[in-house]
């Protein structure tokens, strides 16, 4: 009698993909949407109408294009200062008021946010001219006897731009006020600090990465604003995002407006990486927590 020996034969092991098949769709994405773009504005700014770096001569050796960007930078600084002086006191009442009234305010500012930006600029063109109801009231208080021109100049880009900035500090810190310990500022307190000194010396300085965070996200948002500058600030006081959309659009230069929109995108990532320098990745990633 024969016997006969069966070999079974394993099935081969599936192989896993690797780290890069993770990520690989994500890397895809980016290019696509934003090395590419980035690449493209990159040549056609050292490329059209002549090749070389002519466009960069002409942006930084004009003193039209240097006084857009002093406008651009001047304004975005300005947006800056006062939404964190204004959005600061608003997310701290945020976050220590009772959730019913918290949840009521912080309704209203995301009902802000979610208006549409144009209709709340032409609103703001409505308050700010010199019949609207803001001059109308200071004359009735007897504040002013004339009323101020706040259109068509940076007072009315910066008073605009502030309005629609704010819940994006707010928000942030919010969150970054609310994880702070209620307990560290009562030690203050035991400590013999006054209310000044706590503010000061112990919630401003905990909430300094989310403060750090917030305001380079509003200073940078604001250095590429177009629809509130174009329509409070006019063209006397143009900033660069409506320079370059009348390079590329009326004058078809898109040497021009490519140079002019790498320089915002180098000027963004050294900010970005200076906030890295001095707060580090985790204490920023923590800003939320």
């Amino acid at each position: 009698m024969t016997s006969t020996t069966s070999f079974v034969q394993e099935p081969k092991q599936r192989r896993r993909p690797t780290g890069f098949a993770y990520i690989a769709p994500a890397l895809l994405l980016i290019a696509l949407f934003f090395v590419v773009p980035i690449a493209s504005l990159l040549l056609r700014s050292v490329l059209e109408p002549t090749p070389g770096i002519g466009n960069y001569a002409e942006l930084f050796g004009s003193s039209t294009y240097v006084r857009i960007f002093a406008n651009t930078f001047l304004v975005s600084a300005l947006v800056t200062l006062l939404s964190v002086v204004i959005g600061f006191p608003v997310a701290w009442l945020l976050a220590i008021i009772p959730n019913r009234w918290g949840s009521v305010l912080f309704a209203i500012i995301l009902l802000s946010m979610w208006t549409n930006l144009l209709a709340r600029t032409y609103a703001w063109m409505v308050l700010l001219q010199r019949t609207g109801v803001i001059n109308k009231t200071l004359i009735g208080l007897g504040l002013i006897d004339q009323p101020l021109v706040m259109v068509n100049n940076l007072i009315g880009v910066t008073i605009g731009m502030t309005y629609i900035m704010l819940p994006f500090i707010i928000l942030p810190l919010r969150g970054v006020i609310k994880g702070i310990e209620p307990g560290i500022l009562q030690a203050a307190a035991l400590c013999g600090a006054t209310k000044w000194q706590s503010l000061w010396r112990v919630l401003i300085p905990l909430a300094l990465p989310g403060i750090a965070s917030g305001a380079l996200m509003v200073f940078v948002m604001s250095l590429g604003y177009f629809v509130t500058p174009a329509l409070l600030g006019g063209t006397a006081n143009m900033m660069v995002a409506e320079m370059i959309a009348q390079l590329v659009q009326s004058l078809v230069n898109w040497g021009m407006g490519g140079a002019a929109a790498l320089v915002l995108l180098v000027i963004t990532l050294l900010l970005y990486a200076l906030q890295l320098r001095l707060f580090g990745v985790g204490r920023i990633g923590q800003e939320g927590q």
